[in-house]
């Protein structure tokens, strides 16, 4: 199959908006969603493929090395996007072992099977999906940029991390064509109602407590999925290999003003009273090795590869509380968690 690009964690959030976005970008290019289908993913997030002849689905894990090497030698692709991940830190606070076999050992896996499979051929790229968590924490100034150390302080991020260096170890041992991507806090249509954003629309729409870590202080650096996949198709293109490229919109919010302004959208959508669902906030025990403070500088993505993002912060979150509150039935298919994101 010529030219075709293979998607891993193609059925979630980010990989699901960034099969949308080559498709708009890259009409002709085979697709091919690589995805295990676990709770986070679903085919309804690419069911506008469903009849598309260039679009392909492949139902495995990236810990599963003989599924790996099936699909490659099947499709044979110039270019592997790895979004594959446990990507919940409370989840990975409570049960390590799963995050660190998919996030580590499935990116080991992957990357191996795509040094065999693709040899010494150097039209080929091999985009490694990070996130700014691998970093640790800034106080209150400063931005982490592609020079800052890498400062894990949960199971999660420490497992992106890893998963990093084994992507740079196969780019200066092998040779092989990896660039790294890290990106901050994403939002947006399709994401798990596990996490922030979604997790305060769906509780403010059904009238529920709004839970909020500590005093709501800690910060974060916030991105439509959207501009974060064209980021990585910018990246894909025109990315050296052997670089890591820092992703941001430069949108800093605390999570109680975030939280807030979920509230005041919904309750605005709902023509409820002002005040509503902020009355439903509710402070709880702060989560273990809490990051205080996230922050981006994208420089060189938007110098170096042409790139910015392009959706205004509160337009971008009045489209995502409206698609919430539009797709009820999307939702319901997700297992909703009590605890706070």
């Amino acid at each position: 199959m010529r030219d075709a690009i293979l998607i891993t964690g193609a059925a979630g959030f980010i990989g699901s908006a960034l099969v949308r976005r080559l498709r708009r970008s890259l009409p002709t290019r085979p697709l091919v969603s690589f995805d295990a289908l676990t709770y986070a993913g679903g085919l309804d997030n690419l069911a506008p493929f469903e009849d598309d002849p260039r679009h392909h689905f492949v139902h495995a894990d990236v810990t599963d090395a003989n599924a790996v090497r099936a699909a490659l030698e099947r499709f044979d692709p110039t270019v592997v996007m790895h979004l594959a991940a446990e990507s919940h830190v409370d989840r990975s606070i409570g049960a390590p072992l799963g995050v660190v076999q998919t996030n580590v050992q499935g990116t080991a896996t992957l990357l191996d099977a795509v040094r065999h499979h693709w040899g010494a051929r150097r039209d080929t790229r091999f985009v490694m999906v990070s996130t700014d968590e691998v970093f640790g924490q800034l106080g209150a100034t400063g931005r982490f940029d592609e020079g800052s150390p890498l400062r894990p302080r949960s199971p999660y991020s420490a497992s992106k991390a890893a998963a990093d260096l084994l992507a740079g170890a196969w780019h200066s041992t092998y040779g092989l064509p990896t660039l790294i991507t890290r990106c901050g806090n994403n939002y947006g249509p399709r994401q798990h109602p596990e996490k922030l954003v979604p997790l305060m629309i769906t509780r403010a729409i059904a009238g529920e407590p709004l839970p909020v870590y500590g005093t709501g202080e800690n910060v974060r650096d916030w991105i439509h999925v959207d501009d974060h996949a064209d980021a990585l198709i910018a990246v894909m293109q025109r990315g050296r290999p052997g670089e890591s490229y820092c992703i941001g919109a430069d949108r800093e919010q605390s999570n109680l003003a975030l939280v807030e302004r979920i509230a005041d959208l919904v309750d605005e959508a709902l023509g409820r009273p002002a005040g509503t669902a902020r009355a439903c906030i509710r402070f709880v025990d702060d989560r273990p090795g809490h990051d205080q403070r996230y922050a981006i500088d994208s420089a060189r993505a938007r110098v170096t590869l042409d790139w910015r993002p392009r959706v205004d912060f509160e337009a971008g979150l009045s489209d995502t509380v409206r698609w919430y509150l539009e797709n009820s039935a999307w939702c319901a298919r997700r297992r909703r968690p009590a605890d706070a994101s």
